[in-house]
């Protein structure tokens, strides 16, 4: 409907203009539109208006125009008959006359012309409207947009694909537009700017029951516990933004104000930011921090996401559920019921992924309890203190283990405080550590005391889970930590282990496999290796324990390519033969049939698995290929 006026606006204009072209030209002293104005100093109609004539001159006798058919049809009086109307009048009548519309030029009505002059100029309008709506100058804006609309649509292109195309994507952009500076509009359509409605319905209140009285009560009260940690920084940080402060509990529904929790999405932290927004608005990560854990900088990557949603959607209701669910989703949303605007987030609810359905509803329970602590026994609760620390700047890459014990403190506490070290080493440049109240002086008295490190060489070990076995046994046996290994394979909650599943466990050492008595082969032999088909520089790194940048150098390679029968040299390790008299029996070579796998061989020689991989340089997730030489007993 946005653009029907056109075509009102252009069947009166042919009316007006060739029943009354003498009598404006010599009253009205009607011009064309200046072209040489540049388009960003369009007006809306309202501020094209010719100024009035101070005395309007004696009508001159000349044949009168044919009346058109709405004069015949009221009967209008002679000009010079007619009373002497006021100034708001004319002002009135003026305003709905087409002369001044840009869009309306005859030229463009009867003239082909060029598809693609009339799209730069089309885009020349989307940019002139982008302008207006940075300025606050939204009827401009929809006006540019309107005449941007008005060229496409006369455009004949004549089934060009590119062109249909081209046209199709200004369209699509004029629609967006349109959209962004209707949602602006209606900034305030539920309070003034910052109000969020307390809405109160049938799917509010059913997550008021699983928070008070169902299934996640106990989810609901200990998050509300953590809460105390972290909300009056949050509450802060928001206040001088200019949010809402209720948006504070947002982390409720998102993390349970878990600094570590991590979700199915690959989501991290307070804010539960993916890796690619969290780089949008600023959080870094690196080999030693990954700024998503850091509940401070992850709050102020918050507030931009949450100011620039709020550009867009203008309620803070469906920021939120753009927040959880991404802008494009609820933008696509909105597009396909045929609104230009949004009034409501409840008329989106049903068309929304169930996640983010239901991510409203509970932050709306969650300020309905919260505004009624007694009801719903929120006073019992005891609130986790205000993260209290200070600031010790440190540019020595050292342990938080070593921190700790030289300052006296726990390490676990300073592990609280800066969550966002991925190996709670610093990372050797300039770092702002975060310590206990009074400990900053105390650390920078004895920072010569404490041994830089470097960060643990990461691997990973491989488990199929049998029968009776759990975490905590899996862990033990690998020397890893229930936390790390339910965190890399995203298991949540009991009960999720299933027979012959294959796990990945962290491994903080140049092992892949636990509990090894076995020394470490001897390094800084130069073997030769040579290439077949299948092979990579990548496949050869991680069977020789190198890696790619060192087979490169040691053979001047500077590409990715590889040549069948092409020797190469190897920066490796030679597989340890066993030792005499262990009952071993003598190695030989076995040339890899199409369909072998390594615990196909390995059984094949009456060999076990790890002990095949281990002298082959292989590892569990390894692949070989038809023709490669492996060693069997």
């Amino acid at each position: 409907m946005l653009f029907i006026r056109y075509y009102a606006v252009i069947a009166v204009s042919i009316l007006f203009l060739v029943s009354c072209e003498s009598a404006h030209k010599t009253i009205l002293q009607v011009k064309e539109p200046d072209k040489s104005i540049p388009i960003a100093q369009l007006k809306p109609p309202e501020a094209q208006i010719n100024p009035i004539p101070p005395a309007v001159d004696p009508p001159i006798k000349e044949e009168p125009p044919k009346p058109s058919l709405e004069s015949k049809k009221n009967e209008d009086p002679p000009e010079s008959e007619k009373p002497i109307e006021s100034e708001e009048s004319i002002e009135a009548e003026e305003e709905d006359s087409p002369v001044d519309e840009p869009s309306t030029d005859n030229h463009l009505l009867t003239e082909k012309r060029n598809p693609e002059v009339v799209f730069e100029e089309a885009l020349d309008f989307c940019q002139a409207a982008q302008d207006f709506w940075q300025k606050g100058e939204l009827e401009n804006a929809i006006e540019a947009l309107d005449q941007a609309y008005a060229l496409i649509l006369n455009v004949e292109i004549d089934d060009n694909p590119k062109l249909l195309q081209e046209k199709e994507d200004i369209r699509f952009t004029i629609s967006k537009r349109i959209l962004e500076i209707y949602t602006s509009r209606h900034i305030v359509v539920n309070g003034k700017q910052n109000e969020i409605p307390l809405t109160i319905n049938a799917h509010v209140q059913e997550e008021i029951n699983h928070f008070s009285i169902g299934r996640e009560k106990d989810f609901f009260l200990e998050s509300y516990a953590r809460s105390g940690s972290f909300r009056p920084y949050i509450i802060k940080a928001f206040t001088e933004a200019g949010l809402p402060p209720e948006l504070s509990w947002m982390p409720l529904i998102e993390s349970g104000f878990k600094v570590n929790a991590f979700s199915k999405a690959r989501a991290l932290g307070l804010w539960q930011f993916i890796s690619s927004t969290g780089y949008k608005y600023g959080l870094k990560r690196t080999t030693h921090i990954d700024e998503r854990l850091d509940p401070i900088k992850s709050t102020e990557a918050a507030i931009a996401y949450l100011k620039e949603l709020h550009q867009i959607f203008g309620d803070w209701t469906t920021v939120m559920a753009a927040y959880n669910c991404g802008e494009h989703r609820v933008l696509r949303v909105i597009r396909e019921q045929n609104v230009n605007y949004l009034d409501n987030f409840w008329d989106l609810y049903e068309r929304l992924p169930r996640e983010t359905a239901r991510y409203v509803p509970r932050f709306l329970a969650t300020l309905h309890m919260i505004n009624n602590p007694e009801k719903f026994g929120l006073n019992a609760v005891l609130l986790e203190p205000p993260m209290a620390y200070e600031i010790a700047n440190i540019s020595k890459q050292i342990r938080l283990n070593d921190i700790a014990r030289k300052i006296d403190v726990p390490e676990q506490q300073l592990k609280q405080l800066n969550p966002e070290l991925r190996h709670q080493i610093l990372p050797g440049e300039q770092y702002p550590l975060r310590v206990p109240a009074g400990k900053s002086q105390i650390l920078l008295t004895v920072l010569d005391d404490i041994p830089t490190h470097g960060p643990p060489r990461l691997e990973y070990a491989f488990h199929r889970i049998k029968r009776g076995e759990t975490l905590s046994t899996i862990a033990k046996r690998y020397h890893a930590s229930v936390g790390s290994i339910a965190g890399i394979n995203n298991i949540r909650g009991k009960g999720a282990l299933s027979v012959g599943k294959m796990l990945k466990i962290p491994q903080q050492s140049t092992s892949a496999y636990p509990q090894s008595t076995e020394e470490t082969p001897p390094l800084n032999r130069i073997l030769s290796h040579t290439v077949k088909a299948g092979d990579s520089f990548f496949n050869l790194a991680k069977r020789y324990g190198t890696t790619i940048d060192k087979i490169r150098r040691l053979n001047n390679i500077t590409g990715t390519d590889l040549n069948v029968g092409q020797v190469l040299k190897i920066p490796g390790r030679i597989p340890k033969e066993p030792a005499s008299g262990t009952g071993a029996g003598k190695l030989k070579t076995y040339v890899v049939r199409r369909g072998d796998t390594p615990l196909k061989i390995a059984t094949q020689y009456s060999m076990p698995l790890e002990k095949f991989l281990k002298i082959n340089g292989l590892k569990p997730k390894s692949k070989i290929y038809p023709n490669q030489k492996m060693l069997v007993e």
